[in-house]
C-alpha cells in the first residue's frame, strides 16, 4: 500500500501521515549526513519529518527537502514537517520570533505542526541548557497557557497549519484544555518511547484519555543510555520474537506495527539505508486482534525523564494561578 495515503486526521481538520521519520542525532554525526539520510528517507517513500531547534540540524533537513522538491520528487503540500518550542523560548514574546527562526533555516513558509518540547520554561539567554552555579537547571516562571495563546496566534499568522505538545501529562494538558477562551486544541502530545515499543512508556488509560480529548498520541523512538535495560522489553524479547517468526517480519517491524494499530502516529529514526527501507513495509501487513491482547499484555507503564533534574519538580515551574 502507498504510504502516503496513511493518514489519520487531526482536530483542526489537517492530515498527519501516520509514519514519520525522526532526525535527531548524535553531536558526533557530521551535518552532510542528515542531509543524506533525509533525502533517502523521502525516496523509500517517508513524507513526515520530525525535527527541533534542540537537534541543530533544521538548516540541513530543509536543504534536504528542497532539494528533493526542486528535483521534482516531491511538491511542498506532501511533505509534513514538524518542528518544536524549545525552553527557553516559552515566553509569549520569543514564541513566534522562534518558530520564525526554524522557518528561515529551513528555507520554508510554514510549518505543518509546531509543538510545545516540554511543559516547562527555562531561563531566557545563550545557553540552551542554563545551569547555575551549582549545575541545577535554572528554571523560568511562565504561564503554561499564556505560551499557548502565543502558539495559537502563530497558527492565525500561518507560520504552522497545526499547534500540538510534546511530553505532557494529564494534568498539564488539563491546564490547555480547561483554559478560558481556548481557540485551539492541542491536535497531538508527542511522548518519548523507548526501542520502538510505545507500552514501554504510557498506559492504555493515558492512550485512552488523549483519544477521548481528540488529541493524537505521537511517539518518537529513544533509548537512552541512562535507563537500566534489564527493565526494559527489548527488540529480543522472547514474545516479540516469537511473533516476528510468526509474520516473518523483524521485531522491529512487530513493534511498528503494534503502535500504528493502537493508534499511535510513530516516528522511526535511524541513519542506515537498509533500516530506512525496511521500516516501509510496515504497510505490508496486519496483526491479529488476539496478537494485539498479547503485546498489549507487556505494558510495564515505564517513563523515563529525559531532562535531568525535572524529577526535583515533578509539578514543573508553571505558575498554577493563570
Amino acid at each position: 500500500m502507498d504510504p502516503k495515503g496513511w493518514r489519520v486526521e487531526l482536530n483542526d481538520g489537517h492530515l498527519i501521515p501516520v509514519l514519520g521519520f525522526g532526525t535527531s542525532a548524535l553531536d558526533e554525526v557530521p551535518k552532510s549526513k542528515t542531509v543524506e539520510v533525509t533525502k533517502l528517507a523521502i525516496e523509500a517513500g517517508f513524507y513526515h519529518f520530525d525535527s527541533a531547534f534542540i537537534y541543530n540540524n533544521e538548516k540541513e533537513v530543509g536543504q534536504a527537502i528542497q532539494s528533493k522538491i526542486e528535483d521534482g520528487t516531491v511538491k511542498r503540500e506532501d511533505i509534513f514537517y514538524t518542528s518544536k518550542l524549545w525552553l527557553t523560548f516559552l515566553r509569549p514574546e520569543l514564541v513566534q520570533p522562534a518558530l520564525e527562526n526554524s522557518l528561515r533555516k529551513l528555507q520554508l513558509d510554514y510549518v505543518d505542526l509546531y509543538i510545545i518540547h516540554y511543559p516547562m520554561a527555562l531561563k531566557p539567554g545563550e545557553e540552551i541548557l542554563p545551569k547555575d552555579e551549582h549545575g541545577k537547571l535554572t528554571y523560568d516562571t511562565v504561564h503554561l497557557c499564556a505560551t499557548w495563546e502565543a502558539m495559537e496566534k502563530c497558527k492565525d499568522a500561518g507560520l504552522t497549519k497545526s499547534i500540538g505538545v510534546s511530553n505532557f501529562n494529564r494534568r498539564q494538558l488539563e491546564k490547555i484544555l480547561n483554559k478560558p477562551g481556548l481557540k485551539y486544541k492541542p491536535v497531538c502530545n508527542q511522548v518519548s518511547t523507548f526501542g520502538l515499543l510505545s507500552f514501554l512508556f504510557f498506559s492504555s488509560f493515558f492512550l485512552h484519555y488523549c483519544q477521548i480529548a481528540d488529541i493524537v498520541i505521537y511517539s518518537i523512538s529513544a533509548l537512552p543510555s541512562r535507563v537500566d535495560q534489564s527493565s526494559l522489553v527489548l527488540l529480543d524479547d522472547p514474545v516479540l520474537c516469537a511473533m516476528a517468526k510468526k509474520y516473518e517480519r523483524t521485531p522491529a517491524l512487530i513493534a511498528l506495527r503494534y503502535q500504528l494499530q493502537r493508534g499511535v502516529v510513530v516516528l522511526v529514526k535511524s541513519y542506515n539505508e537498509k533500516p530506512i527501507k525496511e521500516n516501509m513495509q510496515v504497510f505490508e501487513f496486519q496483526l491479529s486482534s488476539e496478537d494485539m491482547k498479547v503485546l498489549d499484555g507487556l505494558n510495564r507503564n515505564f517513563r523515563y525523564v529525559l531532562l535531568e533534574n525535572v524529577a526535583d519538580h515533578p509539578e514543573y515551574p508553571f505558575s498554577d494561578e493563570y
